[in-house]
């Protein structure tokens, strides 16, 4: 018998290690204040709250168990408690919404760093994918043309992402790291960040939900005839990084000159006053895209 349940225990603890987690975590201390309303969130400090969190984590992952973290948010949590009918005041509710977050919100999983580290890159996913449902919902409702019935929103997106294959066909070897802003309505900037490395053989590495999200931010810029640039840094395998840049202008990309590439990287946006220049950075006009020999669009 005590063999038996000898052999059940190792059977539960090799099963266990089967099971995938994820953890909820309130990042900031705003939302930590917010869930102390309720009596069984037992926490009373947000900073001891995330040492058990990391404790935690390094637990599981000692025990060879795969966690990926998700982004609490209280105001989510109540809103879908309201609309299931759950008591909020449960834990069981707080992890059955931690459930709908693995499959529906952003994630990042945990392999071993510090919350530190974590916690950013956890808001930077939050980010990434609140921009891509904002913009991907603006494109829908931006309607046809009236003039000739194409989709506004879709032909922008096609038009966006063959800037983007331009602008990274035409660019010098190299890492890229780009950067999109769009100036929104009424005073929002919606920021895009698409990183491309290269392989030893040349072929460039890109993500595709970064890409994604970068070409949606483009093409709502175009769509929208909004005020908004693209700058792309390159480093190459030897030698001095080159940075170059676009506006946005009518239904493309305009490039900088030299000069302009230096004071937008050279000025304070805030105070405007002067910064001092990088050392071993070239500021750039860009390459050709030769968007005259584009495939034609959409140019109502």
């Amino acid at each position: 018998m005590a063999h038996t349940d000898q052999t059940d225990h190792t059977m539960r603890c090799v099963l266990r290690r089967e099971i995938a987690g994820t953890i909820g975590v309130l990042t900031d201390e705003h939302d930590f204040r917010a869930m102390r309303r309720y009596r069984s969130f037992t926490f009373h400090d947000h900073a001891v709250y995330l040492r058990q969190v990391e404790s935690l984590l390094r637990t599981r992952a000692a025990q060879g168990t795969h966690t990926t973290i998700a982004l609490f948010d209280p105001e989510e949590y109540a809103a879908f408690c309201t609309a299931a009918g759950l008591d909020a005041d449960a834990p069981a509710t707080r992890a059955r919404f931690t459930a709908e977050l693995a499959a529906h919100g952003p994630t990042v999983p945990y392999e071993g760093q510090s919350l530190a580290d974590l916690l950013p890159a956890l808001v930077d996913e939050a980010v990434r994918q609140a921009t891509w449902e904002y913009t991907s919902t603006l494109l829908a409702t931006l309607g046809s043309c009236a003039t000739c019935g194409e989709d506004l929103g879709r032909a922008a997106f096609t038009r966006a992402h063959r800037l983007l294959h331009r602008v990274l066909e035409t660019a010098p070897p190299g890492s890229r790291h780009l950067v999109c802003s769009v100036k929104g309505h009424p005073a929002e900037t919606l920021l895009a960040v698409l990183l491309v490395e290269e392989e030893s053989d040349g072929t460039p590495q890109i993500d595709e939900a970064e890409a994604l999200e970068f070409t949606s931010v483009l093409a709502l810029g175009l769509a929208t005839h909004s005020p908004g640039g693209l700058v792309m840094r390159i480093s190459p395998p030897n030698g001095p990084d080159r940075i170059h840049g676009w506006r946005l202008r009518g239904y493309g990309l305009e490039p900088l000159t030299a000069a302009e590439v230096f004071d937008a990287y050279c000025t304070d946006v805030e105070s405007g006053d002067l910064i001092s220049p990088e050392s071993n950075v070239d500021y750039c006009a860009p390459p050709d895209l030769g968007d005259d020999r584009l495939p034609p669009g959409h140019h109502h």
